[in-house]
């Protein structure tokens, strides 16, 4: 069953740091169109897609279906199910999967602390995803980074050296070259990015001062979370008390490694979650619908020179009222 044909989007774009997923540029729309054959009679709509556009999963093929990016004899069609007659005209818009548009520049205010040509430092907000990823493929950290400066897009994940969590707020560093990029991978493996954090917990830690070191890796059970198990990654957090009201404790951690989730999961393991942190077992409170973690502090040796740098972010406002209802309680 073919007739293929392309055809070329013919209505201009807008600016793409202003469109979302559903609007592609002028030129990234291509439209195929077929003439239903005597052997595709009576075939699904979606099974015949596959026959136009092999190269698209029947999954995205079946999205353009029911967001109107097919039609029919030069009628829109949305349902994915539906019998195909021969003799029909069939037209399919092929909208770029949203994976193909993850990696394009959108201007995006940033909260910069510090920058130079090397690298800069920046608060990132709660709420911001930082890389993209099945759910999130566009108004990432990475997207504003590449917006920002043009050496971004030679760079391994635009400079992006380590991560914070999507309702994690606080503290990050960016490498703006490839040499400053090298050397803070390095210094972070060496353990010579320091890296600290407030948080509040359930529970009372019962004691001043904690170190919990326990390997961490994917949770055997919900492939979404992390867990410490036999054979995960080394990790260490050293965990302090700064006050504990309400049942809720207020820490300083310190991380001695940068596994994924790595405060959660190891302050979740001892019977500690996060506030607000309900993959891992932590309910809300104090007014937060978020996980109650924030980077507070970050220093390190500058990659090019060597001279140490050492910044603070302030609490967000949400995280310093929560924060505010343990500390001045004691």
């Amino acid at each position: 069953m073919v007739e293929p044909s392309q055809a070329g989007a013919s209505q201009p774009g807008g600016d793409s740091a202003d469109e979302g997923p559903d609007l592609p540029e002028a030129g990234d729309v291509e439209v195929r169109k077929a003439l239903v054959d005597e052997a595709a009679h009576g075939e699904r709509l979606d099974k015949v897609l596959v026959t136009m556009a092999g190269e698209f999963s029947r999954n995205h093929l079946q999205s353009l279906i029911t967001r109107g990016h097919v039609r029919i004899d030069g009628s829109e069609q949305r349902t994915a199910s539906r019998r195909v007659q021969a003799g029909q005209r069939i037209e399919l818009e092929l909208i770029p999967t949203a994976e193909s548009q993850a990696f394009r520049p959108q201007a995006m205010a940033l909260p910069v602390v510090f920058e130079d040509e090397h690298l800069l430092v920046l608060d990132k907000p709660a709420g911001l995803v930082v890389h993209p990823a099945a759910g999130n493929w566009s108004g990432t950290l990475l997207n504003g980074l590449l917006a920002r400066h043009e050496r971004a897009a030679t760079l391994p994940r635009a400079g992006i050296v380590h991560r914070l969590d999507k309702d994690t707020s606080g503290l990050m560093v960016v490498g703006k070259s490839l040499s400053a990029v090298t050397a803070l991978v390095r210094a972070i493996a060496a353990r010579e990015v320091h890296r600290s954090y407030l948080a509040l917990a359930h529970g009372a830690l019962g004691e001043p001062r904690l170190s919990i070191e326990a390997p961490i890796g994917r949770d055997p059970r919900l492939r979404t979370r992390m867990a410490v198990v036999v054979g995960g990654k080394p990790a260490r957090t050293d965990v302090e008390l700064l006050a504990t009201a309400k049942r809720i404790s207020a820490l300083r951690c310190t991380l001695h490694s940068g596994r994924t989730h790595q405060i959660r999961v190891h302050l979740a393991s001892r019977g500690h979650p996060l506030v607000a942190d309900p993959l891992y077992g932590g309910a809300p409170a104090l007014g937060l619908s978020r996980q109650a973690l924030h980077a507070a502090r970050l220093s390190f040796a500058h990659p090019v020179g060597g001279r140490k740098l050492d910044f603070e972010a302030p609490m967000p406002a949400d995280f310093a009222l929560a924060w505010a209802q343990i500390t001045n309680a004691t």
